[in-house]
């Protein structure tokens, strides 16, 4: 029998399913020529498929020491290294694959996949940037460079690698499919997300992860009912006991939007965290826990979701656990009178065409102030995006020096940089000719010499509630920014970066003097009708009666991207004022932290 005829009876063996013949046809070409290269192939293939690791593993080891040049042995050599777990020979077979082969994606996306593991994520996002780059058309290099990106918490990246998403679909594995939805939601796009995992159960109605996801989607679309439906078809698929986990903490979560904490917390502790990293199960359980009253339980579950959480953060963004970091670091170094005093007029939008600041420490009540503007058809709000941080990233990548001193910057400087953030405000939502843009970020008070600088005519909201209920609201939140996250490790630091930011506000606030209300938010829920007035004058508005129907106007929305999506749907209440007294116990070592601020505002610390 010719080669060729050997080599055809090889391959319909091995396509049939009987590796032994191929074992066996492999073996008598070798026993001839030793190192038959497509024979050695074949032959680690037969054994691969018999399971017989080791016996494959020495067959492509010779195929490299025969070939050494050839990426295609090296990666077959390094998967399956890495099946046997030899993790370590894994990786630097992957190594000598992309040496041989600079232009084959497949070595570094592996190489990104061990460094994610090792969580090693900047070095992951730069090794998987690479493998993008050698194949930018690919989904699969798009979807886990995003990953890596996002786990880097460089979520601008994660966000321009998926912007072309919706070309991809159906994607070939399941797997990658619902990892892009999961990155989707991660920012903030929830209806893509389902879309995504709707057009893959479609196909596939048996994918146990996407199902779980949707669920979470649609809770966080508000769908609650389509939600339970979508993991019904799960009680009747044979789950592994993490994916049974999975199913019970998402159903816990519907269980907690439907009123019913006790079965919530129920079925979290029958579930407990899918792994040591799970932190979102610890600030789920938290919330049940507050909900039924046990603040015990509900602080024991917080400390063990931060902890989690900051050895996570630590991982990608180490330099803000420095020893000497500030809790919340900061914008711009404080700017005096006689700075402000240098700074050029020149030409600038009216306030009527600059955008509405709503700014306010995170969980001060900006969201809620937010849906009452945008329901006013004057007003039109976007997602929540740090778009002034964006422009200062890049006067700090030209010049660092630029924003300590923002005289420095031309009339032409600023027009640019105003141009600049009408297209990024315009790449988040379509703008109504009619209205005026509402730009609500809670950290743009971190922010504020350089928004004056390019819209001294703006008008401010600052919003205000009590410093007590504010840290306690923040610390229950899991916050997907490091900066937020780092500043909610504990109680103290989270009390010292509030009094931090509230400090740069008013400091600035009182050099520069902007156009500024301040909003109380326990003022909005005692009494709204008179203070949607005082706001709409504020801001020029004839008519606040369309913000007291803001509740209406935020359920037809298809989706709020921030942590009170669910409260803003129901209408004003006064269930959150001086919850923090329930934890009073907790809060006790850092009063005297708040109290500058506590005297400030005006705000008592008395029983209630």
């Amino acid at each position: 029998m010719d080669e060729l005829a050997i080599f055809t009876n090889i391959g319909t063996a091995l396509n049939g399913g009987d590796p032994t013949e191929a074992e066996r046809l492999s073996r008598d070409v070798l026993a001839r020529t030793p190192d038959h290269v497509d024979a050695l192939l074949a032959l680690a293939l037969s054994l691969h498929a018999q399971y017989r690791t080791d016996e494959a593993l020495g067959a492509l080891s010779r195929l490299t020491q025969i070939q050494p040049d050839s990426g295609v042995h090296w990666s077959n050599y390094a998967k399956i290294l890495a099946e046997a777990g030899h993790a370590e020979e894994s990786e630097a077979a992957w190594r000598r694959a992309m040496a041989c082969d600079p232009d084959d994606p497949e070595p570094r996306i592996q190489l990104g996949q061990m460094l994610v593991a090792r969580k090693e994520y900047a070095a992951a996002r730069d090794m998987l940037l690479d493998a993008f780059e050698r194949d930018r058309e690919a989904p699969r290099a798009r979807i886990l460079a995003a990953r890596a990106c996002a786990l880097a918490l460089d979520f601008r990246g994660c966000e321009d690698l998926l912007a072309a998403w919706r070309t991809w679909l159906p994607l070939d594995e399941a797997a990658l499919q619902v990892e892009l939805a999961r990155y989707l939601l991660l920012l903030a796009d929830a209806p893509g997300a389902q879309f995504a995992l709707q057009e893959l159960l479609a196909r596939e109605p048996d994918v146990a992860d996407a199902r779980i996801l949707l669920a979470r989607v649609e809770e966080r679309l508000n769908l609650l009912d389509e939600a339970q439906a979508v993991l019904q078809p799960l009680d009747a698929m044979a789950l592994s006991e993490p994916v049974r986990r999975q199913v019970n903490s998402t159903r816990a979560l519907l269980a907690l939007r439907q009123g019913d904490p006790g079965r919530a917390r129920t079925l979290l502790e029958q579930s407990g965290p899918t792994q040591d990293a799970d932190y979102p199960y610890w600030f789920e359980l938290a919330s049940v826990c507050d909900k039924l009253g046990d603040a015990a339980a509900a602080m024991h579950a917080l400390a063990e979701g931060h902890a989690r959480q900051i050895a996570e953060f630590r991982h990608a963004a180490p330099d803000i656990f420095a020893a000497d970091a500030l809790p919340l670091p900061g914008a711009v170094r404080t700017i005096t009178p006689e700075e402000f005093a240098r700074w050029p007029s020149y030409r600038a939008p009216d306030s009527r065409d600059s955008p509405i600041i709503v700014v306010g420490f995170p969980r001060s009540g900006t969201t809620l102030l937010e849906q009452m503007l945008d329901a006013h058809p004057r007003l039109q709000s976007m997602d929540e995006t740090p778009f002034f941080e964006r422009l200062a990233g890049k006067l700090r990548a030209h010049d660092p020096r630029i924003l300590d001193d923002l005289s420095v910057l031309r009339q032409y400087d600023c027009d640019e940089l105003r141009k600049r953030y009408f297209l990024l405000t315009a790449e988040r939502i379509a703008r109504r000719a009619d209205t005026q843009l509402v730009d609500k970020n809670p950290l743009n008070m971190l922010w504020l010499p350089m928004i004056y600088r390019l819209f001294p005519a703006a008008k401010f909201i600052l919003c205000v509630r009590h410093p007590c209920d504010v840290i306690l609201s923040c610390y229950m939140q899991n916050f997907r920014s490091a900066v937020l996250g780092a500043a909610c490790e504990n109680l103290e630091r989270l009390a010292r970066a509030y009094v931090q930011a509230m400090h740069t506000w008013l400091q600035h606030a009182s050099v520069i003097q902007p156009d500024v209300l301040v909003s109380r938010y326990e003022d909005l829920v005692a009494d709204t009708p008179a203070q949607t007035r005082r706001i709409a004058n504020h801001l020029d508005l004839d008519d606040a009666t369309p913000m007291l129907r803001f509740d209406a106007h935020a359920r037809e929305k298809v989706h709020i991207t921030t942590p009170s999506y669910s409260q803003v749907i129901e209408p004003v209440n006064a269930r959150a004022l001086g919850r923090w007294q329930r934890y009073r116990e907790w809060f006790e070592p850092v009063l005297p932290i708040l109290q500058p601020m506590l005297d400030h505002w005006g705000y008592s610390t008395d029983r209630a």
